[in-house]
């Protein structure tokens, strides 16, 4: 039987991000958070807060009201959308007779139950344990079991996760050790690529935003795309080609979210080691949600923690599930394009609307700095004409008597390789 929960969504009255993110919108967003993981959400409130308790971060009214609520509608777990203290999920047990988890705990959860590679089972076990060890100031009696995964909800399993902080400290430098390793072979992949080479494209975006349903448009593949917050948290990579022949490496990441908390930020930074490196960082905003300013925010309030700089120079913007919208917001989305310097690209990852102009700006962001070179190759030259096709960017043919006329797009370091490679050519000025 699923677990009965309650959401408590409390927010302070003065604070100025609330502007951005309405109640209603927060709720919503903490219901799903906790539908991700198979709770029985009965029941879901916001709190308006002057100030937050130190004892139980809520008023005592309000704790007392919630106590009665979770007696008389016999509620297994209450989730509290906030970052609790040890001591204030400590008295909030007390009070309401029940499991209290916050939305660190429940967000550390949702990752332990979708992480499938070893990888990112490592990464989810490091922020569990980094957050456990800073409650080890209170007597944890549900740790003394073996329990499934990494979770705060599961039953008997095959790992014990002991309580000593000796002992979980040696885990997480264990842990820490392994996911250098983990760094480094992604370097070492990077670099393999770069002799290919591919640029890669990275897809960033809000949980939920359409990255995965984007990605399976481009890419063809078929990577887990649901109408769920984290429906994919292990990145995927893929070849996809682009308009004029070239080819990228395109890189779904792990979605973000508000008050992502800092230890999975941390044990993420292997993986999102891909963001920083991307030659292209594609944001896919859900511009048919109430909160996509906000989002966005978000969004790039984690990039900045992850060290992602020169957005300007690196980030295509696509507003996805334009299909979603009524004829008078498509009017005044179209409005909205054109007063931003650099305009957005309306998509739809669903149905396919847009996607030829995402791939071209893609290619166009990706040939800045790149040089157009001009080849002349003789016609009985097939495999000279299949190798341009597959490493360069072939912008036009023209057929001529005895060869064929070529104008290409390359990286300033692949000329060299292209002149040693063909006898004839000549280089223009780079593009801007």
């Amino acid at each position: 039987m699923s677990t009965r929960a309650l959401v408590i969504c409390p927010s302070l009255t003065r604070e100025s991000n609330e502007a951005l993110r309405s109640p209603e919108a927060r709720r919503e967003e903490a219901v799903g958070l906790a539908r991700a993981i198979d709770l029985a959400v009965v029941g879901a409130e916001s709190v308006a807060l002057s100030a937050i308790r130190p004892a139980t971060f809520i008023g005592k009214g309000k704790v007392e009201t919630i106590a009665a609520q979770v007696k008389a509608e016999e509620i297994d777990l209450v989730v509290m959308d906030c970052a609790l203290s040890p001591a204030q999920q400590r008295n909030l047990e007390k009070a309401f007779g029940c499991k209290v988890i916050d939305r660190t705990g429940l967000i550390l959860e949702i990752f332990g139950q979708r992480a499938r590679t070893a990888e990112g089972t490592l990464q989810v076990e490091l922020a569990h344990l980094k957050y456990q060890r800073s409650r080890l100031v209170r007597s944890w009696t549900h740790l003394e079991r073996q329990r499934g995964g990494f979770g705060f909800l599961g039953g008997p399993g095959e790992t014990q996760i002991e309580t000593d902080r000796r002992l979980i400290g040696e885990r997480i430098v264990r842990i820490e050790r392994d996911l250098e390793a983990v760094k480094r072979r992604r370097a070492l992949q990077r670099a393999s690529r770069s002799d290919v080479p591919y640029p890669i494209v990275a897809l960033v975006g809000y949980t939920n935003a359409g990255k995965s349903t984007l990605f399976n448009r481009l890419t063809r593949a078929e990577v887990t795309a649901a109408d769920m917050l984290f429906a994919t948290l292990d990145p995927t990579m893929r070849l996809i080609k682009l308009p004029h022949g070239g080819s990228a490496i395109l890189s779904d990441t792990v979605g973000f979210i508000s008050d992502l908390p800092t230890t999975l930020i941390s044990a993420f930074r292997a993986t999102l080691e891909e963001v920083r490196a991307a030659d292209v960082i594609v944001h896919v905003r859900d511009i048919s949600h109430a909160d996509s300013e906000a989002q966005s925010q978000d969004v790039d309030a984690v990039l900045g923690e992850i060290g992602v700089a020169n957005l300007t120079d690196r980030m295509v913007e696509a507003w996805n599930k334009v299909d979603l919208l009524d004829a008078d917001a498509r009017a005044a989305l179209a409005q909205e394009q054109e007063t931003r310097n650099t305009a957005p690209l309306a998509i739809s990852a669903a149905t396919g609307e847009g996607i030829d102009h995402l791939l071209s700006a893609i290619e166009d962001r990706l040939a800045r700095g790149r040089s157009h070179l001009e080849l002349t190759l003789e016609a009985s030259d097939g495999q000279g004409l299949h190798w341009l096709y597959e490493h360069a960017e072939v912008m036009s043919r023209c057929d001529q008597d005895g060869g064929l006329r070529l104008t290409i797009r390359v990286p300033p370091d692949q000329i060299e390789r292209i002149k040693r490679r063909f006898a004839t050519g000549r280089v223009t000025a780079p593009q801007g």
